[in-house]
């Protein structure tokens, strides 16, 4: 079983952003946190939503072969809440209210896919914590809140 977890950070006036992941494995102790390394990339065209999913997706595809079972830690109350959405949104062809195709169907139908191919569980994280309010989850999901936060920000210099 590993540990993965997933933040993204967006300018809305660039529709620049910056996604993180991190993989943290079973038996990693908190003494380590120093040496895990985040993976940053850069997406383009995007929105926090869509950020958040492009990230998640992104980290899936290069975590699949890594073991057996993994445990996804994201702040996204959107992809939190995309496996109680599923059944209506296959229900209603991925179509809204306004009988449009939703503009990131695409995307949830890969991360119904992904979630149906791999063993795979989500548990929502608080992000923004006081730090003397964070457990080990919570400082293993700032690693990544900050790495994508300060890469935008570094963007936004150049």
């Amino acid at each position: 079983m590993i540990r993965l977890f997933s933040d993204g950070s967006v300018n809305t006036q660039t529709h620049v952003g910056f996604g993180a992941y991190l993989i943290v494995l079973e038996n990693t102790t908190l003494e380590a946190l120093k040496t895990l390394h985040v993976k940053v990339k850069a997406f383009t065209q995007t929105s926090s939503t869509k950020l958040e999913l492009q990230t998640l997706l992104w980290a899936l595809d290069e975590v699949k072969d890594l073991a057996d079972e993994i445990v996804i830690y994201t702040d996204s109350q959107n992809i939190i809440g995309l496996p109680s959405r599923r059944e209506r949104f296959e229900r209603n062809e991925y179509a809204t209210k306004q009988k449009k195709v939703h503009e990131h169907a695409a995307l949830y139908q890969t991360f119904y896919r992904v979630m149906d191919e791999l063993k795979c569980s989500l548990v929502k994280v608080k992000g923004h914590k006081l730090s003397c309010d964070k457990d080990e989850i919570d400082q293993y999901f700032t690693l990544v809140d900050r790495a994508s936060r300060e890469a935008l920000r570094k963007s936004s210099l150049s």
